[in-house]
């Protein structure tokens, strides 16, 4: 049975904070709060927690994975960015984007993708989320929380517990956040284009909807 932890959104509780890190290192699965919708996470180099994240949500080894990073310092060691995307995501981080990148050696090749060596990176804007990242030292692995069979992400803490609780480690119960997807922009061309349009708002990379 997972184990459940209600950690207030705006001012987290360190020592659940610092739990809920101790559990990803182990090779735990967490769900957790970010600012689009609540995601599975797990160890950044664990195989067998992406394995059982891809097991939940149905998923075959093809589908990418997305770093969650804490800061941009983090984003440049595991992602290649020049002078013009690094002043695009300062000034767009942290947000509901996902930013597809090249990868550098410091991404496992097994969360790249297969052919373009690229990967899906963000910084979430979201307390809870932030504070597990900076207690981690570390970006997560993770995932939307959408299961088999369901329209949108998941919302309700208590209603994932029910549905996940002998599949997951730990479910943080961030109270109720949006329903969205991320707005996924490829940033490995010349210019941004523009991959799936979400909760993140398009106009600041000049891309017509």
């Amino acid at each position: 049975m997972s184990q459940f932890f209600t950690i207030h959104p705006d001012n987290p509780n360190p020592r659940l904070i610092r739990q809920a890190a101790e559990l990803l290192r182990d090779g735990g699965i967490v769900v957790y709060p970010t600012d689009s919708c609540y995601a599975l996470g797990c160890h950044l180099d664990d195989r067998d927690a992406v394995a059982r994240i891809r097991q939940i949500r149905n998923l075959d080894e093809h589908h990418n994975m997305t770093l969650m990073c804490r800061d941009l310092s983090e984003i440049s060691r595991y992602a290649r960015v020049d002078n013009s995307k690094f002043r695009l995501l300062k000034n767009n981080t942290p947000g509901s984007y996902t930013f597809i990148l090249e990868a550098t050696k410091e991404v496992p090749k097994r969360l790249q993708h297969p052919r373009r060596s690229t990967i899906g990176i963000r910084i979430p804007d979201h307390p809870v989320a932030l504070a597990l990242l900076q207690e981690l030292g570390e970006p997560i692995s993770s995932s939307t929380l959408l299961l088999p069979g369901e329209q949108g992400p998941l919302n309700d803490a208590g209603h994932i517990r029910d549905l996940l609780e002998k599949r997951v480690d730990l479910v943080i119960d961030g109270g109720a956040v949006g329903m969205e997807f991320t707005t996924v922009i490829d940033l490995t061309g010349d210019g941004p284009v523009l991959l799936r349009k979400g909760k993140g708002d398009i106009a600041p990379f000049g891309i017509v909807d």
